[in-house]
């Protein structure tokens, strides 16, 4: 075991964060936290680290143990260019170095009674440097480096860089070191896609515990196998990845709402029966052992359920004519930087489009371009944009909340207003603050039930799901596969592309490319690199001639394609029921196992299909 929480219990001005909490972690496990904005998983970190000292009960940590903590504004500090800041990481192991070689240069010149003990030290020198893998020290740091975004910037001097680069560069540091327990706070955070997948990988081969908190639902389904929860001061532990603690999580409230209901019912039976009897001679006895009971009981507390999600709606007033908005043939740049050549972009009535690409490639600065009024950008008739703002940069900070909302929509009655802020997440303590007072979370939900109020039928959205918790991103998530307007949005979170894009825009290498279809198979597209991304202006084909053999090799080709295609639609509905099984029988251990053994078996099915497929087409 490497740290434990015995009976811990800490809060602020009287107000426990959590409470009476009890867990462990132990070697190699890799651990999700998670629990709504402000429940304080911040402050379990801290407490599990040592900074913060609990108010009751103990933390215990293994005597030796080496934690490195990243926090979620944990900008590295250093002196140094961004190499020589990694590569103090590596100073054992570049004294190691330099003593073989000094021991070496003595065994040439040395005399020879002492070449017993100096061949002695060079072969102990040997076994440690290869133990510790001195030799590859300059290879890890370029590879992660190489893999965080740093490779073309490690002789920049570390005290230049931004809050975010130097946030990276702290983990990147956290990463070399290898410590026994790695604990990241939202580690996701200011990282591209790219990167993102990098970590992700590095992450799955990584020597040690990892604790993570993280608002990215791909991250956690396929790094962690066991998922801490802390709601109203409650830290609960599951079994399995992000996915199946939310269908362990509302089995488990079902069976202790069931539990609470069954006592409920047998203490009205107990109370009737002593109401009825117990002023009767001849069953006062057995009413009064009816009374014991009751004092005995040791009675359950209702379930709380659930916290309620956010709740939003996107609704359009007009319809558009079929092409929303379109540019073409022009060029982008920010400042004296060229970001696109040549670029052309369509968005078509009812499509949702995703735009990716690296951080820094452009697609904040194409987004605001989209919309501002250049004469090379056509916005369809009867089309009505609405644009989110990452950095929620238009909500005055000295306004109140409600003020915010209201004056951008007057003629919403105020019932009404506060009922959508209320929706929205947003109650009566939070609209009465002024903006700069509330939270990144609280910033962002107010900033997008204006965006809601609009009522436009061409959204578009910059970084919606920053600083949203899991429950609100889902809702938000939810809320836009039911628009039926036009969306074009850039997100980080993978989950959230994969559900709503049916296009994706992607800016790579200064160009501007489109890709009709989900997230899932442009990157499939990509791994494979056939099909080529398409233009955003419609492919010309042509036909060559074909032999025989060749068009009886397309028609095997085609046949296989359905074969495959009608049996991952086979294997796909069997994985629904088997959820559906799991969600049923989650309190049986045995037929937990049976059915998770089953789907693994069917995902490896999976992949072997989906992998075969990716040749064929």
């Amino acid at each position: 075991m490497l740290a434990s929480f015995d009976q811990v219990t800490f809060g602020y001005d009287g107000v426990p964060t959590v409470k009476d909490a009890d867990f462990s972690l132990n070697e190699n496990e890799r651990v999700g936290f998670v629990g709504p904005n402000g429940a304080g998983k911040t402050t379990v970190l801290k407490l599990l680290v040592g900074e913060l000292v609990p108010d009751a009960g103990e933390v215990f940590r293994k005597s030796g143990i080496r934690i490195g903590y990243l926090e979620q504004t944990g900008g590295f500090e250093s002196d140094s260019t961004v190499y020589g800041a990694m590569k103090e990481v590596f100073r054992e192991d570049e004294e190691l170095i330099a003593a073989l070689r000094e021991t070496e240069l003595r065994l040439a010149t040395s005399p020879a009674e002492e070449l017993p003990a100096l061949s002695a030290r060079m072969e102990s020198l040997h076994r440690r440097i290869a133990a510790r893998d001195s030799y590859s020290c300059d290879v890890r740091i370029k590879t992660v480096l190489g893999g965080m975004g740093f490779e073309c910037v490690m002789n920049q001097y570390v005290a230049t860089m931004s809050g975010g680069e130097r946030t990276k560069l702290k983990l990147c540091r956290l990463l070399l070191e290898q410590p026994e327990l790695l604990i990241l706070d939202e580690p996701t955070n200011h990282l591209d896609l790219k990167t993102l997948f990098w970590l992700e990988e590095y992450l799955t081969s990584y020597k040690g515990a990892i604790l993570v908190v993280s608002h990215d639902r791909y991250f956690l389904d396929k790094l962690t196998t066991r998922t801490l929860e802390l709601e109203r001061g409650k830290l609960s532990s599951f079994k399995g990845n992000y996915s199946k603690y939310k269908v362990l999580k509302a089995e488990r409230f079902k069976e202790e709402m069931r539990a609470y209901e069954r006592q409920q019912e047998e203490i009205s039976k107990l109370q009737d029966y002593v109401d009825r009897n117990l002023v009767r001679a001849t069953t006062a006895k057995s009413a009064l052992s009816r009374v014991n009971r009751l004092e005995r009981m040791d009675r359950m507390e209702r379930p709380a359920p659930p916290p309620k999600p956010p709740r939003f709606v996107f609704e359009t007033e007009e319809k558009p004519y079929e092409r929303v908005l379109s540019a073409e043939r022009f060029d982008l740049r920010a400042e004296d930087k060229l970001l696109l050549h040549d670029a052309t972009i369509t968005l078509m009535r009812g499509e949702k489009y995703a735009l990716v690409g690296d951080n820094g490639a452009g697609k904040s600065t194409l987004l605001k371009f989209l919309l501002s009024g250049d004469k090379k950008v056509v916005l369809g008739r009867m089309a009505k944009a609405v644009y989110y703002d990452q950095e929620n940069a238009d909500l005055d900070p000295e306004e109140r909340a409600l003020d915010a909302f209201w004056g951008r929509h007057v003629g919403i009655s105020q019932t009404d207003a506060r009922k959508i802020l209320a929706q929205a997440g947003l109650f009566a303590e939070d609209i009465e603050r002024k903006v700069k007072e509330l939270s990144g979370g609280m910033r962002a939900k107010l900033a997008l039930a204006i965006a809601e109020a609009e009522k436009g039928n061409l959204l578009v959205l910059d970084e919606p799901t920053n600083h949203l918790d899991l429950p609100t991103r889902e809702a938000l998530e939810e809320a836009l596969q039911a628009y039926d307007g036009t969306l074009l949005f850039v997100s980080h979170d993978r989950r959230f592309i994969q559900s709503l894009a049916t296009a994706i825009y992607a800016i790579e290498d200064g160009k501007l490319t489109f890709f009709k279809g989900s997230y899932e198979a442009y990157l499939s597209s990509r791994k494979t690199a056939s099909p080529p991304p398409m233009s955003a202006e419609k492919e010309k084909k042509t036909d060559g001639f074909r032999s025989k053999e060749e068009r009886a090799r397309e028609a095997r080709t085609r046949n296989r394609i359905r074969e495959i295609e009608a049996r991952l639609e086979a294997l796909e509905q069997e994985e629904t029921e088997l959820n559906a099984a799991l969600a049923a029988c989650a309190a049986d251990y045995l037929k937990v196992r049976d059915v998770t053994a089953r789907l693994d078996a069917l995902h490896a099915e999976s992949d072997a299909l989906y992998a075969e497929y990716e040749t064929l087409i």
